[in-house]
């Protein structure tokens, strides 16, 4: 990223006064004309790669893979809730046992999670669907590092993560802040949480996200979500609020604090996306279909957990499911392999009857031709499998492990054109328009009839950061590539934003609260 250092791009413009809260309730505000808040419906049918028989030959792997070969729970506590349920327990451990299920079971608790459930943030007008043809995205989670044009990459500090809290909390295109969009190395493990909610809770009024990393800290995020919202105890519990998202460790293997925070979350009703990260060749068999199979079965003996501690508890399965390259090992994303799994767990989500989340994902090392195109073929694998979350839908660079801005505006520009793809299609009269085709008849052209002028405003997608000049109007105006153009937008938008409103009493005690746990320590940083 260091190479892509611009000096012809200018620094950012001093604070304005206008846009901020009431930029982001109009049509963008300033600094672009973006897409209105929606919850987009997917009117699409998903591609199916899989003919019924395959989906039954997959079910029934995924099934004797979880009776025969079973997996390995390092949470005594979740293997004894198995026990109680007459699950099969073998090669214990003080602080493991490997648990095999029988498929009976596994449907029976399966069959007790919605099918679509709705999380409702501290502003309502936020609240979001997870199921059904619903589609949301949410920002980058989780990288280390973090670039941009101007400075560089560098280590993720505290500054860079608010930057794209402000960002997530901007794009109408992007429903839910997801992970940390950047891990703010410079705040110490214990407390981090503390203060990157807090900032996440201010900065944003959609949905939120807790972590899995230890009790406290799951805890932590449930009670400052609680505060945020103005809610009671019961009022919380009664309806989702915020999730949580949990990972297998790859091959056939739940760890404690993951499944710690599943069972906190499950007893308050608060959901869970159970996303095993299998790389095929690696992680997982070198095969799409023994892949799938493989992460099925991780994920939904974490859902017949969820169900066995509170049935009707809103779920959903995710998919990480990719291919390494056979020639270093590395990960690869964005891949054909990448957009098959995508598909065919998509399929079996809808055999199970489950919400399913995937991901916008490349390992491009810059905001580049290659990111672009590996991002097009990881959100055309989220539309056309059914997905139902995207996440690290915008910022995502290098496998994960760097949060771009550039990319963070150039992904949000690709949401949007797919938001604006995937509306109904409309063929009504006025829509097959034969007036207007008579009105012009042969020779003429249609953009000086009333139809038109009608209709142009809104008839098709406005982009905020293509080009769509010629090419001497573009280099008249500097040649300014795409990147460049995204440096721009990020800056402007920073420049003019402002936080959603805060209840003075809320804001104080979410401060109260934060003060009082880093008094006590905040969180054990081993577990």
């Amino acid at each position: 990223m260091d190479t892509l250092i611009s000096e012809a791009v200018p620094e950012p413009p001093k604070r304005l006064k206008r846009g901020g809260r009431a930029g982001n309730q109009r049509r963008g505000g300033a600094a672009i004309r973006q897409m209105p808040w929606e919850v987009p419906v997917n009117s699409d049918r998903p591609i199916e790669p899989l003919p019924p028989e395959g989906v039954e030959a997959i079910h029934d792997g995924t099934m004797r893979i979880l009776e025969e070969v079973g997996v390995e729970f390092l949470n005594r506590e979740a293997v004894e809730i198995f026990r109680s349920e007459g699950c099969l327990i073998d090669r214990e451990t003080p602080d493991s046992a490997r648990v095999r299920f029988g498929r009976d079971f596994i449907m029976e608790k399966i069959a007790l999670a919605p099918g679509a459930f709705t999380l409702t943030p501290r502003n309502e007008a936020r609240r979001i669907t997870i199921g059904g043809d619903h589609i949301v995205f949410g920002n980058v989670s989780s990288p280390p590092s973090c670039s941009d044009l101007d400075r560089g990459r560098r280590t993720g500090d505290r500054a860079a993560y608010q930057d794209l809290i402000k960002l997530t909390q901007y794009f109408n295109c992007l429903h839910f802040a997801g992970g940390y969009p950047v891990e703010p190395m410079d705040l110490h493990p214990s407390i981090r949480h503390l203060d990157c909610l807090y900032d996440k809770l201010t900065l944003t009024d959609k949905v939120v996200h807790a972590y899995s990393l230890g009790s406290e800290r799951v805890e932590d995020v449930m009670e400052m979500v609680r505060i945020a919202g103005g809610l009671t105890h019961d009022e919380f519990d009664a309806t989702p609020r915020m999730y949580t998202n949990i990972n297998s460790t790859s091959p056939l293997k739940h760890d404690w604090p993951m499944i710690d925070g599943l069972m906190r979350l499950a007893r308050r009703g608060q959901p869970t996306i159970v996303t095993p990260f299998t790389l095929a060749g690696a992680m997982s068999p070198i095969t799409l279909a023994g892949t799938v199979a493989q992460s099925l079965a991780e994920s939904l003996c974490a859902i017949a957990l969820i169900q066995t501690i509170n049935p009707g508890c809103p779920c959903a399965i995710g998919t990480f499911s990719s291919n390494v390259d056979m020639k270093t090992g590395a990960p690869a994303f964005g891949t054909p392999d990448y957009i098959r799994t995508t598909q065919m767990t998509g399929q079996m989500a809808r055999h199970y009857g489950l919400p399913l989340r995937s991901s916008n994902t490349c390992v491009s090392n810059a905001p580049d031709n290659q990111a672009t195109w590996e991002s097009a073929h990881s959100l055309f694998a989220a539309i056309t499998s059914g997905t139902n979350v995207v996440y690290h839908a915008a910022g995502w660079l290098e496998g994960g492990l760097c949060a771009s801005y550039e990319k963070f505006i150039i992904d949000c520009e690709q949401v949007q054109q797919l938001i604006a793809y995937m509306k109904p299609v409309k063929w009504d009269a006025d829509e097959i328009a034969l007036e207007a085709i008579a009105e012009v008849g042969q020779g003429g052209h249609f953009f000086g009839i009333q139809h038109t002028q009608d209709r142009y405003e809104t008839a098709f997608y406005a982009p905020f950061l293509s080009d769509w000049s010629n090419y001497e109007n573009w280099r008249d105006r500097g040649a300014v590539q795409t990147v460049e153009r995204a440096n721009r937008i990020w800056k402007q938008i920073l420049a003019e934003f402002e936080p959603p409103p805060m209840d003075a009493a809320i804001r104080e005690e979410l401060e109260d609260f934060v003060a009082r746990r880093k008094q006590e320590g905040g969180a054990p940083t081993d577990f």
